[in-house]
């Protein structure tokens, strides 16, 4: 399991550009596992800042 993205602007989209760069050089059958761990970070941190 990765570590959680931060909720802040410019380190999530840096982090989340990582995320895809080392989900790309993994075995495909790997992604779908990598892809719902971000997925869930996404829904998180958005739902964060949902009230501003």
């Amino acid at each position: 399991m990765q570590p959680e993205l931060s909720v802040d602007g410019s380190s999530l989209v840096e982090e989340v550009r990582n995320e895809l760069v080392e989900i790309d050089s993994m075995a495909i059958n790997d992604h779908a596992e990598r892809y719902e761990v971000l997925h869930s970070a996404l829904v998180k941190s958005l739902s964060s800042i949902d009230g501003l």
